[in-house]
């Protein structure tokens, strides 16, 4: 049986332990939503010194009772104690000066101000009351202390999800809760910067401080909890000591799902290129030092994975390649078809589809109602539309059988609006729009996060069966369990270009992972641009 480490601060066997936080009786419901999405009667507490982990399937409520807990949202019932005294949380502000933190899987930042303006805006003061560098210094020296590097002078909409996620955690650390709820907190982090999290959660919870930790990933929860609590369509299931479960009986009784380490499939036997970059260099990116493009050739009916850790050029090299941005140098071919500087619409008409990293901001429009949003692409074209006049009833049934397939819980397709839609149940949206027409190339970043098991593993043979059709697919992730499960050939970039590829078959976590932290880079297999594209990156 697989259990965790033995816990530094938190003994399961001392039932007098501190409790910094609790809910009894929570419940909630929200004007429109299904009643399985309300939350009934939750019973959860935290202990100092201890990590409690909660989990559940996309909508099964983990992300709405953290949300209660630190002040986002208003109960409908029950009491909130904090060191055993009853409050009243009217605000996330509240929240902090509480000592509850919260560092959302949606991010909340102003992406015009800069990261240390973004912190400044949290503080329980006037701004204009704060000098500018005595707040940089601090954001540098938790960047130090808690291995979460950033530029505190960075405007956030020039960093990536997962740079701006680490603002996210910083932005909450400032405050110094003696609670801190985490949600998915590792979603666009390397193996090793989880790692790194978990060396600091475990130096937090030394301290006497509580952690909620929220995730899906089983190596997660075994490798970080003490305590772990199953949440199933708004009801609790009960909470044990990790100890005294196993990675697969908590699987089973949370997903009913045990995800594959590799999927078996026939090897790619095309010889066609679907998409091509030659010596691609992105215009504005953070890495101008960087002369040498990306060079990259994807096959019909082969999916490469891309793994690089946050902010080495992944988001401008899925710009490029979906003509959100334009390149300095080097060219781009779709199907045969030379895009360099052809606008977004242009690439999409030749068929591209694109499942962006930030979906709340590029994946969807959070007005517009469900169903709205999943013909957002196609809104024009046959059956959907007739002389510029929308078929409202082939729109509802083709949303129907995308919120069907790929099982997303909406409540209306047609008074639902997109942004009281969980994070995973967003993605799930995005994932049936962009791939329901079975397009030739997909573009997916980190088409996975947030997802639950089930869900996962329906995208990942979703993936296959397209592939199985003849569709390119460029997997863009940060977690390498996927990237090997799912990948023919795996790529890694660092620092704004492709220092290695190999065959997923032979590739190894460590290997990758070094090579994504820019270490051992000599045994990288470099592409020629002498050689073909499609075989020197296989």
């Amino acid at each position: 049986m697989k259990v965790s480490k033995q816990p530094y601060g938190y003994d399961p066997l001392d039932h007098n332990q501190t409790i910094l936080l609790q809910a009894q009786g929570i419940s909630k419901g929200f004007p429109g939503v299904w009643e399985h999405l309300i939350l009934d009667h939750i019973d959860f507490d935290v202990r100092a010194g201890e990590v409690h982990t909660l989990l559940g399937e996309n909508g099964a409520g983990k992300t709405v009772i953290a949300n209660i807990l630190s002040g986002y949202y208003g109960k409908t019932d029950g009491e909130i104690l904090v060191n055993g005294q009853s409050v009243t949380l009217n605000s996330p502000l509240d929240g902090l000066r509480h000592g509850i933190g919260m560092v959302h899987q949606e991010l909340m930042l102003v992406p015009t101000f800069t990261v240390a303006e973004n912190i400044m805006l949290g503080l329980d003061a006037p701004v204009f009351s704060f000098r500018r560098k005595v707040v940089e210094k601090q954001i540098q020296h938790l960047s130090s202390r808690y291995g979460l590097k950033i530029d505190p002078t960075a405007r956030v909409e020039a960093l990536s999800a997962g740079e701006q996620q680490r603002v996210e955690i910083i932005k909450v650390l400032f405050h110094e809760p003696k609670v801190l709820l985490l949600d998915e907190p590792t979603s666009l982090l390397t193996p090793q910067e989880a790692d790194d999290l978990f060396v600091i959660l475990r130096a937090m919870t030394d301290e006497g401080k509580g952690i909620v930790f929220i995730t899906h990933k089983m190596r997660e929860v075994f490798e970080v909890s003490d305590r772990v609590t199953v949440l199933k369509l708004g009801k609790t299931c009960g909470t044990r000591s990790i100890t005294e479960t196993s990675e697969a009986a908590l699987t089973r009784e949370t997903f009913g799902e045990v995800l594959p380490t590799h999927i078996e499939r026939p090897a790619v036997e095309s010889e066609v290129i679907a998409l091509e970059a030659r010596n691609l260099v992105p215009e504005k990116t953070r890495h101008e030092q960087q002369h040498e493009g990306f060079s990259i050739a994807l096959r019909q009916g082969e999916i490469i994975g891309l793994a690089g850790v946050a902010g080495n050029g992944q988001t401008e090299l899925i710009e490029c390649l979906t003509g959100l941005r334009p390149a300095r140098q080097g060219q781009i071919f779709i199907l045969g078809q030379e895009m360099s500087g052809d606008p977004p619409r242009a690439f999409i008409e030749q068929g591209v589809a694109h499942i962006p990293e930030r979906r709340r901001e590029m994946g969807i429009v959070e007005d517009m109602f469900v169903a709205e949003n999943i013909v957002l692409k196609d809104y024009a074209k046959a059956p959907f539309s007739k002389y510029r006049v929308l078929n409202h009833r082939e729109i509802t049934r083709h949303a129907h059988d995308i919120v069907s397939k790929f099982k997303a819980l909406v409540p209306d397709l047609w008074q639902t609006e997109s942004r009281i839609l969980s994070g995973g149940n967003i993605q799930r949206l995005i994932l049936g729009r962009e791939t329901w027409n079975q397009p030739p190339i997909i573009i997916a970043a980190h088409p996975t996060e947030g997802l639950d098991a089930k869900a996962i593993r329906h995208t990942w043979e979703c993936f296959l069966e397209l592939r199985a059709m003849g569709s390119a697919i460029l997997v863009i992730s940060e977690d390498l369990d996927e990237i090997l499960c799912l990948a023919d050939r795996v790529s890694v970039v660092h620092e704004g270009r492709l220092i290695g590829s190999m065959n997923a078959a032979q590739a190894d976590r460590q290997t990758l992972g070094q090579w994504m932290t820019g270490s051992n880079t000599e045994t990288a297999k470099r592409p020629s641009r002498n050689a073909s594209y499609h075989t020197n990156l296989a």
